[in-house]
C-alpha cells in the first residue's frame, strides 16, 4: 500500500468530523448503498462531508485495507469506522445515529 496515499487518508479523516466515503456525490450518489446512508444521515440532520471513490481509485483500493472493510459506502465520525451502509441504517433505525452525530458536533 502506498505511504502516500495512507498519509492522505489519515490527513482526510482528522480535517472532517463525519466523512463518508461513497459512490458518488450527496446529490448524485451512483449506487443505492450510498444514495441510503446519505439519506440516513440527512435524516438525523448531519453535517457531513464526502469523498467520491470513483474518482479516486488509488484511494479506494487502500482505503479498503486500512480500514479492513471491503466495501462502499464507509462513514467515518471523528476518525473512527462506523461500519458500511447496513450499520449505517441499523444505527439510524435505533437511534444511535443520531446520537453519535451530536456527540461528534459537539466535540
Amino acid at each position: 500500500m502506498d505511504q502516500q496515499v495512507i498519509d492522505k487518508i489519515k490527513a482526510t479523516l482528522s480535517e472532517h468530523k463525519v466523512l463518508l466515503f461513497m459512490k458518488g456525490t450527496p446529490d448524485f450518489p451512483m449506487c443505492g448503498f450510498s444514495a441510503q446512508s446519505v439519506a440516513a444521515l440527512r435524516a438525523v440532520d448531519a453535517e457531513f462531508s464526502h469523498v467520491n471513490i470513483l474518482e479516486e481509485p488509488e484511494l479506494r483500493e487502500a482505503l479498503k485495507s486500512y480500514s479492513s472493510w471491503p466495501t462502499y459506502p464507509q462513514l467515518y465520525v471523528n476518525g473512527e469506522l462506523l461500519g458500511g451502509c447496513d450499520i449505517t441504517v441499523e444505527m439510524f433505525n435505533n437511534g444511535e445515529l443520531k446520537q453519535v452525530i451530536e456527540q461528534a458536533s459537539a466535540a
